[in-house]
């Protein structure tokens, strides 16, 4: 590759090295003097970010690309002599794996204040697993990254569970009122968190592809008061009492050494591949839905061309360097206010504290984490 040769021009490209890491960049140390005519190799999966004197200048596709620098071989040197032999004309690429990555985990360190309408005031713990893909590169290099050689999803996973344990118990607090009416309801509290939680990440320039909640549990006490209700309307429908009596009867013959257990785990060794079948065909029908899912302009809504840098309808721009903090406008380079609400680019937004307990929120949470109680 040869980043800081004196002669020759450089040739960059970049191999995934590990499945976390979403950015490289070259040179991996300091800065670079990548000289004019050098050449850019972006993958399928890849977007190609040059930084040239210290700001992103242009973000590359898939493809073989020539970069355009001032600095000239050997004559670069020669005028940067001053400089101790240095030029100042710095040159840095970022490469962005725009892959999605899978199965990040989520959860509360520290158990969230939920106040429950017929048990009162509930430490909850809740955990989970959600998929995030970059589909801003410079937003989120601007944003998030920095000036780091490599940044992997550990390193950025830490944060963002603290964003969604936030909204979590913000979309909890609205949207449920009591423990006993969960059973049932993951599904529909994981879309509603993640639709919640999409605006968030977009100001990463993030996309958040899925979010799942695997277990919301409380305290021990509390388990078994809902156990015990939950015992107590299945007996009071003698029907599923029934039901579930059969069911138990089918597994203990099923583990029997008898002709009637050997029968059982024959029949339910004929049940079992089409119950995975039908599991695979519909993880694979998902998939592909997801696949097919084509690209709109979020300012208008109309499906643009995945390559388009400008929507062809309202002239939004698609390719994102910074937004306000305040109302979310996308900023064009170099701007000192938000031409949407007027406020400074580089101001950003204090934490929110709650009234009650003095304890720091996420800007815009609505309940505290520490005492559950509503944020005004």
């Amino acid at each position: 590759m040869g980043a800081d040769n004196i002669i020759f021009l450089e040739v960059i490209e970049w191999f995934h090295e590990g499945e976390h890491e979403l950015v490289h960049r070259i040179p991996q140390r300091d800065s670079g003097e990548i000289k004019f005519g050098a050449q850019l190799i972006v993958r399928d999966s890849q977007i190609g970010v040059l930084f040239y004197k210290g700001k992103s200048y242009e973000a590359y596709g898939p493809g073989r690309h020539t970069l355009t620098t001032a600095n000239i071989p050997v004559l670069t040197k020669m005028l940067a002599i001053p400089w101790g032999m240095t030029s100042p004309l710095r040159a840095e690429v970022y490469f962005v794996n725009m892959r999605i990555f899978p199965n990040l985990r989520w959860g509360t360190r520290d158990p969230v204040a939920f106040k429950d309408s017929e048990l009162g005031l509930v430490r909850l713990r809740a955990y989970g697993v959600f998929n995030i893909r970059v589909v801003q590169p410079i937003l989120f290099i601007n944003t998030l990254v920095g000036t780091m050689g490599k940044y992997s999803t550990e390193e950025i996973e830490e944060y963002l569970k603290q964003v969604i344990v936030s909204r979590f118990n913000d979309h909890l607090g609205e949207n449920l009122d009591s423990l006993f009416n969960l059973p049932g309801r993951y599904d529909e509290l994981s879309k509603g968190l993640q639709d919640r939680l999409k605006e968030d990440f977009s100001h990463f320039g993030l996309g958040l592809d899925h979010l799942y909640i695997s277990s919301i549990t409380p305290p021990k006490e509390v388990q078994t008061a809902i156990d015990d209700k939950s015992r107590l309307s299945v007996i009071k429908d003698l029907d599923k009492l029934v039901k579930m009596k059969a069911a138990m009867a089918m597994e203990k013959a099923s583990v029997s050494t008898g002709d009637a257990g050997a029968g059982m785990g024959m029949g339910m060794g004929f049940m079992m591949p089409a119950m995975f079948a039908d599991m695979f065909r519909s993880q694979t029908a998902q998939a592909g839905t997801a696949a097919e899912e084509e690209m709109k302009c979020p300012d208008c809504g109309h499906v643009i061309p995945k390559e388009a840098k400008f929507c062809p309808h309202c002239g939004h721009q698609q390719l994102v360097f910074d937004q306000c903090s305040d109302c979310g406008k996308n900023l064009p380079p170099n701007a000192r206010f938000c031409p949407r609400c007027g406020k400074l680019a580089d101001e950003k937004p204090a934490p929110k504290s709650c009234p009650h307990c003095g304890s720091e929120n996420l800007t815009n949470s609505v309940f505290c984490n520490q005492c559950g109680e509503r944020l005004k």
